[in-house]
């Protein structure tokens, strides 16, 4: 492992979100002053990728809404799921998650469009998924008054654990029998 694979893995490592190869550039171009190319950054991440492919590491290198971020192996998902537990006083109300799905399926939309879907107001949730940066504001309709559009935002990305909003699941499939959970009744 060369000098650079370590500067690089501590921007990984140090980045609360997912970090971009233009992200990597910069900050090394700016702290050496010497021009780095994207394929040196691409070897140095397939390095470091190999380099936690082992057993023995709990973690990965994985790539995300464009960019690079540590996550922990799918193995070890049942323990943090108990800590995430743990610490559910941050999860997401119900509430919140409705407003985020509308959101997500529906991107770009207005308050009012999800406020007629879910058929209450939903203020306090878009508030809360804005400082929770989950949504962002997208511009202006051209509609009447030019209410604000919203949309998901790359944190989104990154706490759903998806490259694009493609990968959702389909709502025909959330909808399915198959995917259904406990009993149905008749």
């Amino acid at each position: 492992m060369n000098n650079t694979e370590l500067y690089i893995e501590a921007l990984v490592f140090a980045s609360e979100q997912s970090i971009r190869v233009e992200e990597i550039l910069y900050c090394l171009q700016a702290a050496f002053e010497r021009d780095f190319s994207t394929e040196e950054v691409d070897v140095a991440l397939a390095g470091i990728k190999q380099k936690y492919q082992p057993d023995e590491f709990a973690i990965e290198l994985v790539q995300l809404n464009n960019g690079y971020q540590f996550l922990t192996k799918k193995v070890y998902h049942p323990v943090i799921s108990m800590l995430q537990l743990q610490r559910s006083k941050k999860k997401l109300s119900q509430a919140a998650l409705e407003t985020l799905s509308i959101i997500a399926y529906k991107q770009p939309v207005t308050k009012t469009d999800v406020e007629q879907i879910r058929g209450v107001n939903c203020d306090y949730s878009v508030q809360k998924l804005l400082e929770k940066e989950l949504i962002i504001i997208m511009g202006k309709s051209d509609g009447l008054g030019k209410p604000i559009l919203y949309g998901t935002s790359p944190l989104f990305m990154d706490y759903f654990g998806i490259n694009d909003i493609k990968e959702l699941p389909h709502i025909k499939e959330l909808n399915d029998a198959e995917t259904a959970i406990g009993e149905q009744m008749e």
